[in-house]
């Protein structure tokens, strides 16, 4: 079974609704009735709490200093510039390391500083790739190593580098282990000691955060003149990595995420600007949904099966051929990267259909010596969400280290099984809901027999299938151009804050139209209003659907459709039931 077929096994989750709640939102922010019951099903009750979700500003943003250690990283920073000391940017290889990489880069080169960046290529099953960052500061002289997204859990190699007299910054956002490293500063949200209240922060947030702190701290003390540098510039590097990390957008994020957008519709990156005409993104139509499904698959390839040293070359880039060029082999890596995960897709997918017995337990583990590293974390995920089961997907290197991709569903978080099995790993790090880890392959059925037996003591039954959850009941009345007006108060929609999904009963007025081989258009009506429903990757349940005039309980999203420049409102089949 693909993954386009896994809808009718979706169980729906209701909200409660409360009349009474919806209704006092509405008088106090003139909101469309279904959006005040959508808020209310959200848990967005307070007029307070309404007001901060719907009109945060940037003068919002959280205190860069609330972070312990803020103050140390700052002063030493601010010094290593004054004495003209090199820094040396360490990042991840992903889009939320690349992004608060360039951005770090960039605003240490605005202020003067000698600034050289580093992002390893983890492709290569390493047990540890920090070593080559030493190496390198040593070799360039750098007195500073700054990192990005990553780090929190290398101690050993941190106190190595600490060793040689390289001082250390940390700026991170994955869980840490119990034995932090040492370091002039950890700036994690995540710290037990944290008095930082946004845990969701991205690993680019954590950079901005940084560089807010280094801009305050210069411009009190009177050695930045504010008319100098502009923070929010970087807003476009902060949700281009925010989005691209799952990072949930909500708070702080959501405000992050908001003024990025804006600021990604006129961003001055030559490098971005050729990707969004390579993807065909209308500049004012960028969205987070564009950089989920656009921008993002594509500067990810690098990290995947590339270099990805080029990402952050690509943000920074000025010269507009060069940028070109750049944003034409980030697309051609990203279908090799669709290639290469097309068949390891295919390969697991038949593989559990011929097994069918691996369903019968509560979470899935496969391993194999042919799988590509910097695919599996694509893999576990897709798998994860499919089954609705926590899912570890590893590719065995030819030396014996392996390196796993873990995904789970939030009622198995994944770093107390990590910790409690951490004698059989070599490395791990991540968060409770995706996490990454390096074994020896001897280990791995030991680990695998481990984290199954967990899983199955854990979970219950309902809590591996998949649900829809339904944010409002809602007739084809309701369905107006002033509801759709009121929906954009709620973007931007992506993690911990979907786009909206409603339900009500309609009759098909008759039989669905299967459209590009894998699709369905459904012609449904309800009293005297007719829509057309799009169902993608529904094409094979165009057979219960034969005859005309069924009853349907139909789960959807409004969007606004244009056909010959008239607008339509369309909708966007979740998931449907006949009811007889």
């Amino acid at each position: 079974m693909s993954f386009l077929d896994k809808t009718e096994d979706l169980l729906w989750v209701e909200p409660k609704e409360d009349l009474e709640k919806s209704k006092k939102l509405v008088d106090e922010f003139n909101v469309h009735p279904t959006t005040a019951k959508m808020l209310v099903t959200r848990g967005l009750t307070k007029p307070a709490s309404v007001h901060k979700f719907l009109y945060s500003k940037l003068p919002d943003l959280l205190d860069p200093y609330l972070f312990p250690g803020m103050d140390e990283a700052v002063k030493r920073i601010t010094t290593a510039i004054e004495k003209d000391e090199g820094i040396l940017i360490y990042g991840d290889n992903d889009v939320d390391g690349m992004t608060g990489t360039a951005l770090l880069t960039d605003f240490f080169k605005t202020l003067g500083a000698k600034v050289h960046f580093y992002v390893p290529n983890r492709n290569h099953l390493k047990r540890s790739v920090i070593i080559d960052a030493l190496n390198f500061a040593i070799d360039q002289e750098y007195k500073i190593v700054i990192t990005v997204d990553c780090s929190i859990t290398a101690t050993d190699e941190i106190e190595e580098l600490v060793r040689d007299k390289v001082e250390i910054i940390i700026t991170d956002h994955h869980e840490p282990t119990a034995k932090l490293p040492h370091c002039i500063a950890t700036l994690n949200p995540k710290l037990l000691n944290s008095t930082y209240p946004n845990r969701d922060i991205t690993g680019v947030g954590v950079a901005f955060k940084l560089a807010h702190g280094v801009t305050n701290h210069l411009i009190a003390n009177k050695k930045l003149n504010p008319k100098d540098i502009d923070l929010k510039m970087y807003l476009d590097l902060v949700a281009l990595g925010t989005v691209a990390d799952m990072g949930a957008l909500t708070g702080e994020n959501r405000i992050l995420v908001q003024y990025g957008l804006k600021q990604l519709k006129q961003t001055p990156r030559v490098g971005l600007k050729k990707l969004f005409d390579i993807c065909g993104i209308c500049t004012p139509e960028i969205s987070a949904g564009s950089i989920a499904s656009k921008i993002a698959p594509r500067m990810n390839s690098l990290g995947r099966i590339a270099d990805p040293r080029k990402g952050v070359e690509f943000l920074l880039v000025n010269n507009d051929s060069v940028a070109e060029k750049m944003a034409k082999e980030l697309d051609i890596n990203n279908l090799e990267r669709q290639k290469i995960e097309r068949i390891l897709s295919d390969e697991i997918d038949d593989y559990i259909a011929t097994h069918p017995e691996i369903l019968k337990e509560k979470a899935i583990v496969l391993a194999s010596e042919n799988w590509h590293p910097g695919i599996i974390p694509i893999i576990s995920s897709r798998i994860s969400k499919q089954y609705s089961r926590p899912t570890i997907i590893i590719s065995i290197g030819v030396d014996g280290v392996a390196k796993g991709s873990m995904r789970t569903i939030k009622e198995f978080p994944l770093l107390p099984i990590l910790k409690k099995n951490s004698k059989l790993l070599i490395n791990f790090g991540g968060h409770d809901m995706a996490s990454g880890m390096t074994i020896h392959k001897d280990h791995i059925a030991e680990f695998k027999n481990s984290f199954i037996a967990q899983a199955n003591k854990t979970l219950k039954l309902e809590d591996v299938r998949s649900k829809l959850f339904l944010d409002a009941q809602a007739n084809f009345s309701d369905l107006t151009f002033d509801l759709m007006d009121s929906f954009t108060l709620l973007e931007p929609f992506g993690n911990e804050n979907p786009p909206p999904i409603l339900y009500c009963h309609a009759r098909q007025a008759w039989p669905p139209k299967v459209i590009n081989k894998f699709h369905l258009k459904l012609f449904l009506e309800q009293g005297d209003r007719f829509l057309e429903g799009i169902a993608i990757g529904m094409a094979n349940r165009r057979r219960d659907l034969y005859k005309k005039g069924l009853s349907l309980k139909i789960a959807f999203t409004p969007q606004v459709n244009y056909y010959h420049n008239k607008a339509s409102i369309q909708l966007f089949i979740r998931d449907f039931k006949i009811m007889s």
